[in-house]
């Protein structure tokens, strides 16, 4: 019993820290993708194959963070709501403020999961425009 705010707080972190991470490296590997993709010219290219690999590069974790957050939101929100129903049992008391508390921890997970993934949804919108636009420029270039 006296280890579960210890507990709820760990995981409060975890998930909240988890989420903050997963941001910073989305916003990472985007702007990377972005200096590349300036950079980039399409004529040293032989291959359209070869060209593809390289400006997908590292795309995929930008997607798999955008479509993962909310998911871990998610667990932050029912982790959450269990910690404040086991606190509510192990007390037999229904303390508004530690109800009010719990909850809040479960919205705040919720949000942080939806903030983290609107902005990675719009990042791998965009590059994969540039990615066409690149695709586009090359098949221009080699008459395809």
């Amino acid at each position: 019993m006296g280890g579960m705010p210890l507990l709820k707080i760990v995981v409060e972190y975890m998930v909240l820290g988890l989420l903050l991470a997963l941001s910073m490296l989305a916003l990472t590997v985007a702007l990377e993708r972005l200096r590349f993709y300036r950079t980039l010219v399409v004529s040293q290219y032989q291959s359209r194959a070869k060209l593809q690999k390289h400006l997908t590069h590292r795309l995929t974790i930008i997607s798999s963070i955008a479509s993962n957050a909310p998911y871990i939101g998610l667990l932050g929100t029912v982790l959450g709501i269990m910690f404040t129903f086991q606190s509510l049992g192990d007390s037999g008391n229904m303390d508004v403020k530690s109800i009010m508390t719990g909850l809040a921890f479960a919205l705040k997970a919720t949000a942080m999961g939806i903030a983290v993934a609107i902005p990675c949804v719009f990042l791998n919108n965009l590059l994969g425009r540039r990615v066409r636009e690149k695709l586009a420029d090359f098949d221009e270039l080699n008459g395809a």
